[in-house]
Parts: structure tokens; sequence; C-alpha cells
């Protein structure tokens, strides 16, 4: 954070729907960080922003096709108007599956900002103009589509907020959640030591912390590779790059 480091991070969310988010942010995480001042919300409601008179905000896309396109004029003015009830402008995110797939690094990002606006669509997406005229960052959560934004924006605001310092009660939490360290979490246990034959690793009950922080990284390095490689991958060519960058 810049100047104002104890600010809190101000989340304001533009939405067809701003009534499914009030219970999510009363929620967990959400919650905690907003009873502790780390993080605020702010809900908008798009169709507020319409001059027709049934505060219509879509039409049917030209040349034709199925479905409705969010217009132009709506998202416009509430961006606008949103914008300027607070400093600093922040980011605005737009949620949509043509965005850059969010991940841990990027919410490690965000979690630093002041303040973010997320954007969400619906119906069969944005004019693209909207695109055009606005200082959007297109995000996705997923190689999916879903009825509206709202859902990605949770995901989003979720995986972000818990980042925030402050937030979470163990200072070494976030750096022991899966994706920290580009690997997937270990195997966690707790009471009782057997269950219906199951039993904890002996390790785990030695009391040897340098032991147990060996196995947890053996069995992080392991379950990564046998369910998702790929993040292996990406970890070296990074490692590959940055050396390339220091030559």
């Amino acid at each position: 954070m810049s100047a104002d480091e104890n600010r809190p991070l101000r989340f304001d969310v533009l939405t067809l729907f701003p009534e499914v988010f009030e219970p999510f942010l009363r929620a967990s995480m959400p919650g905690i960080a907003r009873q502790k001042g780390l993080v605020s919300y702010h809900l908008h409601d798009i169709r507020e922003y319409s001059l027709e008179k049934h505060h219509k905000v879509d039409d049917r896309p030209y040349g034709g096709g199925p479905g409705m396109v969010l217009r132009c004029g709506p998202v416009f003015r509430c961006y606008e108007a949103v914008r300027a009830m607070a400093e600093p402008a922040g980011r605005l995110i737009m949620l949509t599956p043509q965005g850059k797939r969010f991940n841990q690094d990027m919410a490690r990002d965000l979690s630093r900002s002041q303040r973010a606006l997320l954007l969400c669509g619906h119906y069969e997406g944005f004019d693209e103009r909207i695109r055009q005229g606005l200082p959007v960052e297109e995000v996705s959560v997923g190689d999916y589509v879903l009825s509206g934004g709202e859902a990605a924006a949770m995901v989003v605001l979720d995986a972000t907020v818990r980042l925030v310092p402050g937030v979470l009660g163990h200072e070494d939490a976030t750096s022991l959640d899966s994706f920290a360290e580009g690997l997937l979490e270990h195997p966690q246990y707790t009471r009782p030591p057997e269950f219906r034959g199951m039993s904890v690793p002996e390790v785990l009950l030695s009391g040897d912390h340098a032991r147990i922080q060996q196995w947890r990284r053996r069995l992080a390095e392991e379950r990564t590779r046998a369910r998702r490689a790929d993040l292996l991958q990406h970890e070296s060519e990074e490692t590959e790059t940055s050396d390339e960058q220091t030559e």
C-alpha cells in the first residue's frame, strides 16, 4: 500500500443483483474482514443508472442471435458515478470468461490495492464498447460460463479478502494454502488419531517440527505432481525466465 496504508481495502460491486451479495459478505472471512475494519463493501445497482422508463439495461444484439446484450449507457454512467464516490480511482475488474485466468498471485496483488471495482455482467455479455471505453481488467474464474458475473465476483472477493493482513487469525495461515508456493496443500489431520481404521501419520504425532516440515513439503510436491503437474511446469518456466533476466 502507498500513502494511506491504514485505509481499508474498498470493494465497489457493480451488478444487476446487489441483493445476492449481502448474505455472502456477512459470512466467514468477508464478514470478519469487515468487522475488523480491514475491508469495506459497497454495492451498486446498474439498473439505477438506466434512463429507460422501466430501468431497462439490455437489448437485442445487432446482427441477430440469441439472448440480450448489456448496454453501454447504464454501465458507463454507473462506473463514472461510483468512480467519483471515493479515491483512489481503483482497478476496474470486469468478470468475463474472456478474461485472464484468476489465480492466487492475482488475488495477492489485488489484496495490496486500496480499491477495486468489480463489474458483473449478465445475459449474453457486454456491448464491446464497454471494453473499449472503460479501463477494464478482464478476469475469468475458469473455463466455463456462468449466468452472470456475481458468482465470479464472490470468488474474487473471497480469495482476495483472506489475504489482507490481519484478516486471518494466524499470520502464517495464507503461506500454507494451496498455490501459495506453486504447490497444492499437503494433507491435513486432526483428532482423533485413529478413525475407522485410518490413522494419522506417525510423523505428525512425533513433535519433531523439522521432520514434519519435510514430510509436508514432500507430500505437497507428490500431490501436486499427481494432480496438477501443470503448476510445477509453470514454476519451472518462471524460474528459467528469472534466470535469463539476471544473466
